[in-house]
């Protein structure tokens, strides 16, 4: 709170003295005590022009922020959209396309896990690309690593499986834990793991951090809505309206 309130107190002192122009650097040391005074005295008998101002402040930050989310997106879209790598879920042909950078440890990705397959119930008309981002520590890395390897030995179907199995997952992913799983799927145990230390599963991972990088993401879940960033959690009604807006942007 203090950098915002500092920069509101430079804005009430504009809105505190008469509109003249005046160079507060030729002042006098006695003018310049008379002006803090009266700046002082107008903000102690009208306290609440402080918290307008913050909240003008804050209003400009957010929108400034927009805006260069806005931008990040567009000059990455290439790697968000079309990246040959990354799963594509929901309607492939869908007129609306979220991205979503996902760590299977994050509580928040798990909370939103449920909302966004009722977003794509529900609306039938989204492609989801999922974008593994594991940044929460070993058991996150292990766990994208075993996703990843999943899909290269069985495909598309066993990924998708795999990751429900792993956003749902309670306890530490071991290796007989992996191997469970594996049996679940149905999936070669031994294939997964040799799988998972490889090139392929090195690459995608390094080129999601890269690409978060560059979209100043540090931290999960965060997604990507039409030309909107969303970083954080987000309630369905609140996904589907970003997502109505998107499709209005696009009429």
């Amino acid at each position: 709170m203090k950098r915002p309130l500092i920069a509101a107190l430079m804005m009430t002192a504009t809105l505190a003295t008469p509109a003249l122009s005046f160079d507060l650097e030729k002042m006098s040391d006695a003018e310049r005590a008379a002006f803090r005074a009266e700046i002082k005295s107008y903000l102690m008998e009208n306290p609440q022009v402080i918290m307008e101002a913050v909240s003008v402040l804050e209003q400009r930050e957010a929108e400034q922020k927009q805006a260069m989310d806005v931008q990040l997106v567009q000059t990455n879209k290439q790697d968000l959209l079309n990246d040959p790598t990354s799963y594509v879920g929901g309607n492939p042909d869908g007129d609306i396309t979220i991205v979503e950078f996902v760590d299977y440890r994050c509580g928040y990705c798990r909370k939103a896990y449920g909302e966004v397959a009722q977003l794509l119930k529900e609306d039938g008309n989204i492609r989801l690309i999922t974008k593994e981002f594991p940044i929460l520590g070993p058991d996150s890395t292990t766990s994208s690593r075993f996703a990843l390897a999943v899909r290269e030995v069985a495909g598309d179907e066993a990924y998708h499986a795999a990751g429900e199995m792993l956003i749902k997952l309670k306890t530490g992913v071991e290796e007989p834990v992996l191997r469970r799983l594996a049996d679940s799927l149905g999936v070669d145990a031994d294939a997964v793991l040799a799988k998972m230390d490889s090139d392929e599963v090195n690459d995608i991972i390094a080129a999601n951090h890269m690409l978060g990088q560059r979209l100043q993401i540090n931290g999960t879940p965060t997604f990507v809505i039409g030309d909107e960033m969303l970083r954080g959690y987000v309630p369905l009604a609140g996904m589907m309206q970003i997502v109505g807006e998107q499709r209005d942007k696009a009429e």
